[in-house]
């Protein structure tokens, strides 16, 4: 019998633990954890991790690495993205997480993030043979991927996470009508290499890779008096205009509002504002009309990496 398998996402807001056993993306999920670090609090924009953070970070790990021991997992892969990529303290963080946990922290670029998002999402089988762009909303970059069931045929990774955005644009609460405008001719000029590639295809949908898209189908379910479990909603898929009407009203939405919101994970309360003028403006440019939901996305692409 196979050993089952560690797998750590390590973003900018939230560490993940993923324990699994099986072959390839045909998976047994053991345990699944997430811990609202928030390591990009107070830094993200800074390029550093702040004390605080750099603590939780740390305790976070050691939890993890006691769990990791606990289930006798023996192949262990710890990824860090953004928030580590960009930080002038991230080897401090690395080292001290070796040191403490034992645990060996890579860190990979944009391309590398975005080819295992694309493994994740293909691993749920939401890919056909016509074109999707693929959009993974992290706190501190965003990974957009135009692809079929087949192939890449074009991704890059941008800085402009929901952290980033939110510590640059969203200062006051609800967020003034400025702040958006500020916020969208920034997207404009930021994401000018992925509008002149989207020229390039017909794309037929849009899949938001989990993140801020499980809120929105959350909310959506709960607000027809549904349950909604997400463990059980791998895939998801929106009405156009019930998104948007959706996003329109988290925007103009105050943070006791959001918080208030049982479809809304605490570290999402804030960040789910610039994160969803995002995804309208994306939507909106492209004029796509078809939009879904996949809750796989990076460890799922490294898990059926490591699963072979």
């Amino acid at each position: 019998m196979n050993k089952p398998v560690a797998v750590m996402d390590l973003g900018t807001n939230t560490f993940h633990l993923l324990i699994a056993e099986g072959k390839g993306a045909d998976y047994k999920e053991i345990l699944h954890l997430q811990d609202a670090v928030k390591l990009g609090e107070g830094g993200i924009n800074k390029g550093l991790i702040q004390p605080a953070a750099f603590e939780r970070g740390i305790i976070a790990m050691q939890n993890f690495a006691a769990h990791i021991a606990a289930n006798g997992a023996e192949k262990v892969k710890a990824i860090a993205t953004s928030a580590l990529r960009g930080a002038a303290n991230g080897q401090d963080f690395i080292n001290e997480v070796k040191a403490k946990a034992n645990i060996n922290i890579e860190i990979i670029n944009g391309d590398e993030e975005a080819a295992y998002i694309y493994k994740g999402v293909k691993a749920a089988d939401c890919l056909t043979d016509k074109n999707s762009l693929i959009v993974d909303i992290g706190g501190g970059s965003v990974e957009f991927i135009i692809c079929n069931q087949d192939e890449i045929k074009w991704k890059q990774s941008f800085e402009i996470g929901a952290a980033r955005l939110m510590d640059m644009f969203h200062k006051n609460d609800p967020i003034p009508p400025e702040s958006i405008t500020a916020l969208q001719l920034y997207l404009q000029d930021r994401l000018t290499p992925f509008f002149a590639a989207a020229k390039n295809y017909t794309i037929a949908h849009i899949i938001g890779s989990s993140g801020v898209f499980e809120s929105y189908a959350g909310i959506i379910e709960i607000n027809k008096g549904k349950l909604f479990d997400l463990k059980k909603t791998p895939y998801y898929l929106f009405e156009k205009d019930q998104l948007l009407t959706l996003i329109e009203s988290i925007i103009l939405s105050s943070h006791q509002q959001r918080l208030g919101n049982k479809a809304i994970i605490p570290v999402r309360v804030d960040m789910i504002v610039t994160a969803s003028i995002l995804t309208r403006f994306i939507i909106e440019k492209l004029d796509i009309n078809k939009i879904a939901m996949s809750t796989n996305s990076l460890k799922e692409g490294i898990m059926a990496d490591l699963l072979g």
